[in-house]
């Protein structure tokens, strides 16, 4: 029967309401949606409690996680932000953001802040359409020529209910095209 079979997909923790008492949720449906303007899209079941502060703060933040990161980041997703301060049980540190009023995961290689610009009710989830308004990479990741360089960040994605560290560079965009 149809399902949700399209893996792997990046496991990332947002975070969201105020920076002075802020959430985390981990989360596998994230992506980009667009170019231009940047944009990424995320999905949420209304009945979790980021949900709600995404609704009212109109903002959050993805914060893509290494592998060392990966128990961390299951923890937050099996456990509620209404019972548990996430930060204080993870001992991760919130950073301020530069474009938004919530917090960054300082131990995160990549922080993509958004501000949603709109909100669209697809049945079990709602997507959140969020405007990239800034990006923090740690400086180990920039070359020298500016450009990030992901393959030093050893991310991981989520598969089938398992976590996946990213394996070995198959090839690069365009070079199929060359002699």
């Amino acid at each position: 029967k149809p399902g949700t079979y399209l893996y792997p997909v990046p496991a990332v923790m947002v975070t969201c309401g105020p920076f002075s008492k802020p959430n985390i949720i981990t989360l596998a449906w994230v992506g980009t949606v667009c170019s231009e303007p940047p944009m990424i899209g995320i999905s949420i079941r209304p009945s979790r409690f980021s949900h709600g502060l995404i609704k009212q703060q109109l903002e959050f933040t993805v914060n893509v996680p290494s592998v060392d990161l990966v128990r961390v980041t299951d923890h937050c997703g099996v456990v509620s932000g209404r019972k548990v301060d996430k930060f204080a049980a993870t001992g991760l540190t919130p950073l301020r953001g530069q474009a938004t009023d919530t917090a960054l995961i300082g131990e995160c290689p990549l922080n993509i802040e958004c501000k949603v610009t709109q909100i669209v009710p697809l049945g079990s989830h709602d997507l959140f359409l969020g405007q990239v308004v800034a990006v923090h990479a740690d400086e180990s990741l920039v070359n020298a020529q500016g450009e990030l360089d992901l393959a030093k960040a050893e991310l991981f994605a989520y598969s089938g209910a398992r976590y996946w560290g990213l394996g070995n560079l198959l090839g690069v965009h365009g070079f199929s095209a060359k002699s």
